[in-house]
């Protein structure tokens, strides 16, 4: 793993990063493991819980355009700390909620804390790291996240009989405290070991003087191509993930919530495998000249239709299903790294937030947007199996839409790969 920095520091720094990462997953996801329990205490309704899990995404898109002009300015590790500091305080609140105001609250909280946690670490790899490392360090934080996804899942299930979901936050907000411990201990400062004389020679076209602000981001035509993308495909995938795969599995495939629980954790292991490999295959993949937009183009047709089985099977479609079309989705995962090498080095912390704020945006929109789509069908006099197939519906005709667009704009502008510098 060649770069600025040394191999091993390289590996420290990840895990400092890759610990951090794995809580704030394990919170993004225990939404949909407790939305049983949370809507018994709290009597809240399907667009409730959209609104819920949504709004720790809308807490997380609130700070990526100031978190990107931090990063570039400041360095991963003092903007990491400064954050994560805010998603103690997120747990702590929501751990004491006594109704849904106090958890919406408390969910914004989490959602602004943790959301410097992936994007940090990459801001870093784009500097410390040479491309190839950057995609596998980048599938690994996602393998990571999804590791703390499969936390959330059984082990939480089996949890709250015996301690009940408040102490459960109780224990985040110190393992959150610990990973600042963590990451101030392990991850260097953005000083001269990020960016030493001898890669001078090798970064001149990152040294050009880049405008502050994100008109430079905004405008790319290449950020323009991936940005639907990263709504609805990327966004709904966590969308599902982390929320309507296990509402599906319970109201639509009648599942327990003990089998939707083990149903998600399914989910989450298959991510999990399925990150791990893309961090072993990309370096291969990009060194035989397949890049991100080649495997997006030729791989992302197969979650659209697997989604659309979905829909036509309905209660058969169950935890293998829905595994299936997160695994398909995570094509998408590969427009991150490349967005990050389609800028120069001074660019990368604010066109990963800024991509990153498209996702999160697309996240809290599927996850509302589908929870008032099943309630407004129902009050149009179908019943739970039709309602829930005709949002889904809605969401897959965005999703097709969004994969149009991507062919097209790569046609129109002649975009070449970015992700093969």
């Amino acid at each position: 793993m060649s770069g600025v920095l040394p191999r091993r520091t390289a590996v420290i720094v990840f895990l400092a990063f890759a610990f951090a990462y794995f809580l704030s997953a394990l919170v993004r996801a225990v939404t949909a493991t407790l939305a049983p329990t949370l809507a018994e205490e709290f009597t809240l309704q399907a667009s409730d819980l959209g609104l819920l899990a949504g709004g720790y995404f809308l807490g997380f898109a609130a700070t990526q355009l100031p978190l990107g002009t931090w990063l570039d300015r400041h360095g991963p590790k003092k903007v990491a700390l400064g954050f994560l500091g805010v998603a103690v305080v997120g747990s702590l609140v929501f751990s004491v909620a006594t109704g849904f105001s106090g958890l919406l609250a408390g969910r914004v909280l989490c959602g602004a804390g943790v959301s410097a946690c992936l994007m940090a670490p990459l801001t870093g790899y784009r500097r410390w790291l040479e491309p190839t490392a950057q995609m596998r360090a980048n599938s690994w934080m996602l393998m990571t996240g999804s590791l703390g996804m499969v936390a959330s899942t059984l082990p939480v299930q089996w949890a709250l009989p015996l301690v009940g979901w408040r102490p459960l936050f109780w224990g985040l907000a110190a393992l959150i405290a610990l990973s600042m411990v963590v990451i101030a201990v392990w991850v260097p400062s953005w000083g001269r070991s990020s960016k030493p004389a001898s890669a001078a020679g090798s970064q001149m076209a990152d040294d050009r003087p880049v405008p502050d602000g994100y008109a430079m981001v905004w405008r790319h035509p290449y950020f323009q191509r991936l940005a639907p993308l990263g709504f609805f495909v990327y966004g709904g995938m966590v969308a599902m993930q982390t929320l309507w795969a296990g509402p599906w599995m319970q109201r639509v495939a009648g599942y327990t919530p003990l089998e939707s629980a083990t149903g998600l954790f399914w989910i989450n292991v298959s991510m999990l495998c399925t990150f791990w490999t893309w961090g072993m295959v990309s370096p291969w993949l990009l060194r035989k000249g397949l890049g991100a937009d080649r495997l997006m183009a030729a791989g992302l047709p197969l979650c659209l239709v697997v989604l659309l089985g979905i829909i036509v099977a309905g209660p058969q479609a169950g935890g293998g299903a829905w595994a299936l079309f997160c695994v398909s989705c995570t094509f998408v995962s590969l427009s991150q790294p490349a967005v990050a090498m389609a800028f120069p080095q001074a660019l990368a912390g604010r066109a990963l937030s800024a991509y990153n704020l498209v996702i999160f945006a697309g996240v809290f929109v599927v996850q509302w947007g589908i929870g008032l789509a099943v309630d407004a069908f129902a009050a149009a006099g179908l019943s739970t199996v039709p309602s829930f197939q005709a949002a889904m519906g809605v969401y897959l005709a965005c999703n097709v839409a969004a994969y149009a667009w991507f062919l097209l704009r790569g046609q129109r502008h002649n975009v070449l790969s970015t992700s093969t510098p």
